[in-house]
Order: structure tokens, then sequence, then C-alpha cells
């Protein structure tokens, strides 16, 4: 019997993970945006509120930066 492992590990190491990865940040950072727009539409003048807007808009450019290195 044939050890295919190897031919299956060769395989495997060849293929980019990169547009993956830049799929599942770009996901996330429209998921987080998203957060941002709902939060801040119900902020209205409280502060504790607008906390949640600016966490989610940082998280989402964050995001959106790997989303971009990993696409690019």
């Amino acid at each position: 019997m044939q050890d295919c492992s190897r031919a299956l590990v060769g395989i495997l190491s060849r293929v980019s993970r990169r547009p993956a990865l830049g799929a599942l940040f770009s996901l996330l950072a429209l998921g987080f945006a998203g957060v941002a727009f709902a939060a801040g539409y119900g902020a209205g003048g409280e502060v504790r509120r607008w906390v949640v807007v600016l966490a989610a808009a940082a998280l989402a450019l964050w995001l959106s930066t790997l989303a971009f290195r990993a696409l690019r």
C-alpha cells in the first residue's frame, strides 16, 4: 500500500490561504461597519452608545486594512 499523505501535504502547502483570509476579514469588516451604523443610528445623545459606535468603527477599519493586505 502506498503512502499518499506526503502528496496531499505537498498539494495543500501550495494552496494559498490569503484570498480566503481576505474574504473572511472583508465579511467581518462589513459586519462591524453595520454594527457601527446601527449603533450610530440609535445612539441619540447618549455617550455610552457612541463608545460602541467608535469601537465598532475602529474594528471595521482595522479588519478592512487586514482584508486589503490579504487580497493585494
